[in-house]
């Protein structure tokens, strides 16, 4: 967003996935994932950040205990 400067968290995590060449591609599971939390009336959309830890724990360069870790950082952050 203009004007605001990114969280801590943001700024590593982006740094992560550029040294390790990592970015976020749409998975079959993730779109069903997706169609089930719309029919279930949910409107989820993760963020570029989020999106980012996903991939960067798929490629095994976090633990999922990691990511669980550093998304909440980064929500914490990025709560107004």
């Amino acid at each position: 967003m203009p004007g605001q400067t990114e969280s801590t968290t943001a700024v590593h995590v982006r740094e992560l996935a550029r040294r390790y060449h990592v970015s976020y591609v749409l998975t079959q599971h993730d779109a069903l994932a997706r169609q089930i939390t719309r029919l279930a009336g949910d409107d989820v959309e993760l963020d570029e950040i989020e999106q980012l830890l996903i991939a960067l724990q798929r490629a095994g360069y976090l633990s999922r205990r990691d990511m669980v870790r550093l998304q909440a950082n980064y929500l914490r952050e990025s709560w107004p």
